[in-house]
């Protein structure tokens, strides 16, 4: 009979993981639609995108759309991000999923919707990203990256920083200052597109092939440099 009982209950509970699970994939792959649509619209703006050279350079992009809502800092829909890296064949990996929590934020909290992009521009700053866990400006070296159609003379930008950061709130975008804030994998996220038991390193080595659902995010990431050039 107890037997019986304990069977029951895991059939019973079956049913409930298997609908978290697709909620969380509709939601992963939601955020993906979404993280597209900000690169788009943020290479879109003829003399404030991310500068062609930049994103030429760039190792890694990762965005946070919709970052901040309703006043709060990483409310219900806000601080869970998706990115992608070049690979050792040049092309970009598969997604992964990430949040980012605490640190000290250059911009206003209550902000409706403010979408986050961070450019990672180097091999050191990559190896944070595939470690699943670091904390900007501690681990990784940050700062507010250029904005224009083309970068500075100046490449401190390039050389002595790890991770750019840029943020868009209500059109318009910004470099951003996001001192001591939390980066580390979306295990929920993670685990509903790739399953319990791929690493964040894995999918960003790219070894991992890219689900449907991520195609349009990576298009956006290719695209970019050529919207870039175009503006």
């Amino acid at each position: 009979m107890k037997k019986f009982l304990v069977t029951l209950a895991v059939l019973s509970l079956a049913p409930m993981s298997w609908a978290a699970d697709k909620s969380s994939r509709e939601a992963t792959t939601e955020r993906l639609d979404k993280a597209a649509a900000v690169l788009h619209e943020v290479m879109a703006a003829p003399d404030k995108g991310i500068p062609e050279e930049v994103l030429g350079h760039a190792k890694c992009v990762a965005v946070v759309p919709h970052m901040i809502k309703g006043g709060f800092v990483f409310g219900a829909e806000g601080g869970r991000g998706v990115a992608s890296c070049r690979t050792a064949n040049g092309r970009w990996s598969a997604p992964a999923f990430f949040a980012i929590t605490g640190g000290s934020w250059g911009l206003q909290i209550g902000v409706e919707g403010v979408d986050l992009v961070m450019i990672i521009q180097n091999e050191k700053g990559m190896q944070h990203l595939l470690a699943s866990k670091f904390q900007v400006g501690a681990d990784a070296s940050a700062a507010a990256g250029p904005v224009g159609r083309h970068a500075s003379a100046d490449t401190d930008w390039k050389m002595n920083t790890e991770i750019l950061t840029y943020s868009r709130a209500k059109g318009a975008f910004a470099g951003l200052t996001i001192s001591g804030a939390d980066v580390r994998r979306d295990d929920d996220s993670m685990k509903a597109v790739y399953g319990p038991d791929v690493t964040t390193r894995a999918v960003l080595a790219g070894d991992v092939p890219a689900t449907p659902e991520a195609h349009t995010f990576i298009s956006a990431i290719r695209g970019a440099k050529t919207e870039a050039a175009n503006r």
